[in-house]
């Protein structure tokens, strides 16, 4: 049952970080005009990935300075995602093998 619990969170943040990914993407080709807003599709698919991540992202956003026009936001959830996905690979290894040496370093 917890290898279930761990197998699906992993998969929700491997899910997410692809979401984070495509939506900065998206946001690129908007921004550069390879792709139009006023398309429906294009607009809804946007939409959807500007809901999804946007809360994950306004609070990084709001704790970096100003850096212009760059936004580095996206970079920094990728990384705390990747960072979520190894404490989770390490409590299940601590849970499942009694490997507790993994779990504090």
């Amino acid at each position: 049952m917890i290898t279930i619990i761990f197998w699906v969170a992993n998969e929700l943040l491997s899910l997410y970080r692809w979401a984070v990914i495509i939506a900065a993407v998206l946001s690129l080709l908007v921004a550069f005009g390879v792709l139009d807003t006023r398309n429906r599709i294009v607009w809804t698919i946007g939409d959807f990935f500007y809901r999804i991540t946007e809360p994950a992202l306004r609070p990084i956003r709001n704790a970096l300075p100003d850096l212009g026009g760059i936004d580095i936001s996206p970079i920094i959830l990728l990384v705390l995602i990747y960072v979520a996905q190894m404490l989770l690979g390490r409590i299940y290894g601590a849970l499942m093998f009694g490997n507790m040496q993994g779990l504090l370093f």
